[in-house]
Order: C-alpha cells, then sequence, then structure tokens
C-alpha cells in the first residue's frame, strides 16, 4: 500500500478524531442554578461504546457529585466526595456510592446523547419537568471486589468509597433472579432490629451507630426524547425526533454507618 501524502494523513487523522467524538465520546457543558441558588456546570459524557452517560457536577459547598447510566447492565450509579471536616478527625474527604436499577426513560439512551450540541453555552439551563424527590432506603452494602458483576463502572466510580457501597433489597431480589452471585450483598443493620438505632442527627455521640441521610439533586438531565409529526407527499402522518425534553430530580439516600463521625453533614441545625 502507498503512503498517504502528509496532507492527507492530516485530513485523516482528523477524520478520526471527529468520528471518535461523534459515536463515542463526546462532552456536553451546560450551566445550572443549584438549590441554593448558585450556578455551576455540570459535564455530560456520553459514551456509546459502552453504552452509557455520566453526569458530573461540584456543589456550592466542593462536594463533587458523578451520576453514571450503564444501560448495558440496566445499573444507576450516584458517588459523592463529600468534603471532610478535618478539625473533627476526618480524612480531606469522604466517599458515597449508591448503586440501583436503572429504570426505563429515565435518561435518554447514550447514542442520542452523543449527538447533543450546546447553541448558547453561557445560558443557564432550567429543567421542562420537575420529577420530585425520590426516597431510597439503601440497607444493603455491596462488596467493591465483586460489584464488577453489576456494572463494570463500579471499579472506577467507586474506588474511593469501597467500604460505603450500599444498594436496596428490592434492586438485590432483582439482580439475584438474573443470577448474580449473592455473596457481595450484605443486608446492613436496621432500626427495626435495633431500637435502640437513630438518625444521626439525632445522636449526640461521634462513635455511636445511627442511620445516615444523604440528599442530592441533578438539576438538569436530558430525561426524554422530543417527537414531532409531518406530512409525506402522499399525505401519511409521520413522525420524527425534533429534540430532548430536560428533567430536575432529587434523591434522599438513608443508610447505615457504624458510627456519627461518618455523617458530620446530617447534624441537626
Amino acid at each position: 500500500m502507498c503512503p498517504l501524502p502528509a496532507p492527507w494523513k492530516l485530513l485523516w487523522l482528523l477524520v478520526l478524531l471527529l468520528w471518535r467524538c461523534r459515536l463515542s465520546l463526546c462532552d456536553l457543558k451546560v450551566r445550572v442554578r443549584l438549590e441554593d441558588g448558585q450556578v455551576t456546570e455540570e459535564t455530560l459524557q456520553a459514551d456509546s461504546e459502552r453504552d452509557c452517560i455520566t453526569l458530573e457536577f461540584r456543589k456550592t459547598d466542593g462536594t463533587f457529585i458523578t451520576y453514571l447510566a450503564d444501560f448495558k447492565q440496566d445499573v444507576k450509579i450516584f458517588r459523592a466526595l463529600i468534603l471532610g471536616e478535618l478539625e473533627r478527625g476526618q480524612s480531606q474527604f469522604q466517599a458515597l456510592c449508591f448503586v440501583t436499577r436503572l429504570q426505563s426513560n429515565e435518561i435518554i439512551p447514550s447514542e442520542s446523547m452523543a449527538k447533543l450540541r450546546q447553541k448558547n453555552p453561557h445560558t443557564v439551563r432550567q429543567a421542562e419537568e420537575m420529577r420530585g424527590i425520590e426516597n431510597m432506603h439503601m440497607d444493603v452494602a455491596i462488596n467493591f471486589t465483586k460489584g464488577v458483576q453489576l456494572s463494570s463502572h463500579i471499579h472506577n466510580i467507586c474506588a474511593e468509597a469501597k467500604e460505603a457501597i450500599f444498594t436496596r433489597q428490592d434492586d438485590v431480589r432483582a439482580w439475584l433472579e438474573k443470577g448474580v452471585d449473592g455473596s457481595m450483598f450484605e443486608v446492613l443493620p436496621q432500626p427495626s432490629s435495633l431500637p435502640a438505632l437513630r438518625q444521626c442527627k439525632f445522636c449526640s455521640l461521634d462513635w455511636k451507630p445511627c442511620m445516615c441521610s444523604y440528599r442530592l439533586s441533578l438539576e438538569w438531565f436530558p430525561c426524554s426524547l422530543k417527537y414531532c409529526k409531518s406530512r409525506d407527499p402522499s399525505g401519511r402522518t409521520t413522525s420524527y425526533k425534533c429534540g430532548i425534553r430536560s428533567c430536575q430530580k432529587g434523591y434522599s439516600f438513608n443508610f447505615y454507618v457504624s458510627q456519627k463521625q461518618l455523617c458530620l453533614w446530617d447534624e441537626e441545625t
């Protein structure tokens, strides 16, 4: 085969890069307003090869939030990197991971996400649909080493949260029916079995076990596709994709911690 002239090599390389962005990894940056009124920038990345979408942003208090939708395994992962309170003996940051099943129509497909483009990058976006807050009782711990069976992304997303990966018994039952190894799950203590187990915000001793709460909100994400109608030359009505619908959704996670020291943000104010 004859070698390509230098200009053609550059052109071919450019084509490959554009193709890679179009079909695999593409970033979309969106400015959104947080619950406290401050503006932050969300980064949404679609990987059509691995069939997943990642959404990341930083909260006003410095907490870094990651949401990942794994369409291949029908799993979604939330990770929070929370700045620690050094003066109270915490490390520089604390990591939490919450893993649940991904339901249909929660977010647009990765291929559709990869095609989105930002027209007005300085505009502060507001979601069209408010989906409220979903309360999640995370009563099961996931073994980090074995979690790859649920999603290959757990080893990457939850690496800093090896001892704090949580899910729900309802999700566990569904995964067990699919043949997932049950030894990766450990049911955590609950108030029903330990009457003395209190909410962390009402617990006065940092070393006592308690039930912790953590709340986060995805202020803007493309939750569904919009379809418009047109007529073909024969007069027949057809529909076609003509945009996306954006949503806002909050999540409140409730889970067991071995000591209140691991849940200082939940103190009573």
